[in-house]
């Protein structure tokens, strides 16, 4: 499979609709009229991925305050979502792409290292979305520890 071209700053981003940890199914355009803080993870109660989405859990109302939203996706299944939801006290929408389209629609899909050795998967990747559904910032290959911090930062919401 290949990996799209991530949209850009300014570009519209890219529409989905995808199951959340419920199986409700759930589309971008639902958020329209809010900042959407789109986060794109490889695997639920993995080490890595449990730091991030804590940071967005423990940040969230910081977030909510700024009028934005967080939206992790990967691509576990809505019942592994729900586990991870309960095991992590996670109050945030969470969404399965377990065919991986948006992942490479938004290029969160494609080669990167793990442990030294070339793997195919989820990219670690972070889109804010405007209100009105345009890119205002992309971050490639993120870190799970400190980004949210960071993320927060420079959209001058910490």
């Amino acid at each position: 499979m290949a990996t799209a071209s991530p949209p850009m700053v300014g570009d519209r981003a890219p529409a989905f609709a995808l199951r959340d940890d419920a199986g409700t199914l759930v589309r971008l355009s639902r958020f329209r009229g809010q900042r959407v803080i789109l986060y794109f993870y490889p695997a639920a109660m993995t080490p890595g991925c449990t730091t991030q989405a804590g940071d967005f859990r423990d940040s969230l109302a910081q977030v909510t305050a700024a009028g934005a939203c967080v939206v992790g996706v990967s691509p576990d299944s809505p019942d592994t979502l729900a586990r991870f939801r309960e095991r992590d006290g996670l109050t945030f929408t969470l969404l399965s792409d377990p065919d991986h389209r948006v992942a490479m629609a938004y290029g969160a899909w494609g080669q990167r290292t793990m442990y030294g050795r070339p793997v195919t998967g989820i990219i670690r990747t972070t889109f804010v979305i405007s209100p009105n559904g345009i890119v205002e910032l992309v971050k490639p290959n993120t870190r799970a520890t400190g980004h949210v911090a960071r993320l927060l930062r420079e959209l001058a919401i910490a």
